[in-house]
């Protein structure tokens, strides 16, 4: 059953293909190419009083996009499961933010996960909300048999991606790590493959640190890196090329680094301390970004929480979005209101204690209290059939 197939079941008692993640020893590797689907069962128990339609009718949804979140994602479905009744089925493929904003604008899902805002006209042409979710670190993975610390500058992090650095030993690696005895062997470089928010924010950050970087590659999804670069789909696939190559390095989100034991280097942020990626140094980082966000429905293609300032502030730190439309009825998607009323549900609990609670322990930092509220109006201006779902 392909995926607009599987559509046409929202709002009913439909079955979606389930692919689960695969685990080895005390590692986990998620597994699936650009497009594959990871299937997530969880459950709305209209019961719980943020939405009260006095229905248990079993309910469909589908979401695709950013591998970034995935982990918390993950996560949040094991836990709502577990607090529910057995409502609700929600699907969520992977495949790069790239492709679920592609999805999302073509109604063949009824939420994506992106990592890159959308732009203004985006935004306004196709209808569609931007809701933070978490936020996250993008770290600089490495495998250097025998080195156990490492030191990055953002020129230096650029030089390596743009191979004007290409053997550990480079002067350059050596002069930020006095006393390291660096190997004389080509650097391995690893990026995505596909159309990736975490390629957007990694780029954006090596853009702001790097002039040459940004008038040669710039940021984006996509980035036409040079040759010799090995290509993976999906934060997994990075994570995996990078954990079996040596001599390599490459651009995950914290998560799959710490789950999958990956080192990662300290990188130099905007104050000149070199500093590690864990959730406080994440949360510093955000801290400056949220008195300046956008309404949901707003541009937020200017938004971004790269090279912030402080003592404390990671550099590479990124929100992560769910994108839905404002106006939930379409034809297309046949999506009945008690569909529409239950992602607004799930995504509620998402963002508030019960479902932030679970992100630091996943090093994704919880939101900030202003984005909770900012989400809060953003859900309630929500309509179906141009009626409020949400009072």
């Amino acid at each position: 059953m392909n995926m607009n197939e599987t559509r046409k079941d929202n709002g009913r008692n439909g079955e979606r293909p389930t692919v689960m993640p695969h685990r080895g020893g005390n590692n986990m590797i998620y597994v699936g190419a650009a497009i594959a689907v990871v299937a997530i069962v969880i459950v709305a128990a209209f019961s719980m009083g943020i939405l009260s339609t006095g229905s248990k009718e079993s309910v469909s949804l589908t979401g695709a996009g950013a591998t970034f979140p995935m982990p918390l994602i993950l996560k949040w479905a094991d836990e709502y499961y577990n607090v529910t009744d057995g409502a609700v089925k929600v699907n969520y493929g992977g495949g790069g933010s790239g492709a679920g904003i592609t999805q999302i604008k073509e109604k063949q899902v009824d939420f994506a996960g992106t990592d890159a805002p959308l732009s203004s006209t985006e935004s306004s042409t196709y209808g569609l909300v931007h809701i933070p979710e978490t936020l996250g670190a993008v770290v600089v993975a490495y495998n250097l048999p025998g080195i156990t610390s490492l030191r990055l500058d953002g020129d230096t992090i650029a030089k390596i991606f743009m191979k004007d650095i290409s053997v550990w030993n480079d002067p350059a690696i050596a002069a930020l790590n006095p006393g390291a005895t660096l190997p004389d062997e080509s650097i391995a470089t690893v990026v995505r493959s596909d159309s990736s928010g975490t390629t957007f924010v990694f780029t954006g950050y090596l853009a702001i640190v790097s002039p040459v970087f940004d008038e040669l590659y710039g940021q984006g999804k996509t980035v036409a890196w040079p040759n010799g670069t090995l290509a993976q789909s999906g934060n997994s696939g990075v994570a995996q090329a990078v954990q079996g190559t040596s001599y390599s390095i490459g651009y995950i989100e914290l998560a799959y680094a710490l789950e999958n034991d990956i080192s990662f280097a300290q990188v130099e942020n905007h104050d000149g301390q070199f500093i590690t990626a864990s959730l406080d140094t994440t949360a510093a980082a955000a801290a400056a970004a949220v008195p300046a966000l956008p309404a949901g429905d707003g541009d937020w293609s200017e938004v971004h929480v790269l090279n912030a300032p402080g003592s404390d502030s990671y550099p590479i730190v990124t929100f992560t979005y769910i994108l839905i439309y404002k106006e939930l009825y379409n034809e297309e998607t046949e999506m009945n209101k008690t569909a529409a009323e239950t992602l607004l549900d799930f995504i509620w609990w998402a963002v508030h204690d019960d479902g932030q609670s679970l992100a630091g322990p996943l090093q994704y930092a919880p939101l900030p209290d202003a984005v909770v509220e900012l989400n809060e109006e953003t859900l309630r201006s929500i309509t179906y059939q141009g009626e409020p779902l949400m009072d």
